[in-house]
């Protein structure tokens, strides 16, 4: 089990916390010590689309130039933009049993382990 994001970022911490709270083991992947792997983005991407997975409410998003966004119009625009800005990525990604899960609810968190 991995969870992918960036440390000081508010709802990474919350899942984080939740994680640890629930006595749940989980490696952590920081996107910006790390890096994004362009295959691990295309696995995410066939399970959640690459639509869910760019984060377009993010200080990130909001401070791209028109051009990037309208680049955004595919699959390969997103995957583009992920790499080169991983900041744009949604977070926390968590990766459990082949699964990825996109950002983190309390719910969401207590529907994926039973708790």
């Amino acid at each position: 089990m991995k969870l992918y994001g960036i440390p000081n970022c508010t709802t990474v911490k919350k899942a984080r916390t939740w994680l640890a709270e629930h006595a749940h083991e989980v490696a952590f992947h920081d996107f910006k010590k790390q890096g994004v792997d362009a295959a691990w983005l295309r696995n995410v991407i066939r399970q959640t689309g690459w639509q869910a997975l760019v984060n377009t409410r993010g200080t990130t998003w909001r401070q791209l130039t028109d051009a990037e966004k309208a680049a955004v119009a595919d699959e390969a625009g997103a995957l583009a933009l992920m790499l080169a800005k991983p900041s744009v990525i949604k977070r926390p990604v968590l990766e459990r049993d082949g699964k990825y899960h996109l950002g983190f609810a309390e719910e969401q968190y207590q529907s994926i382990f039973g708790n």
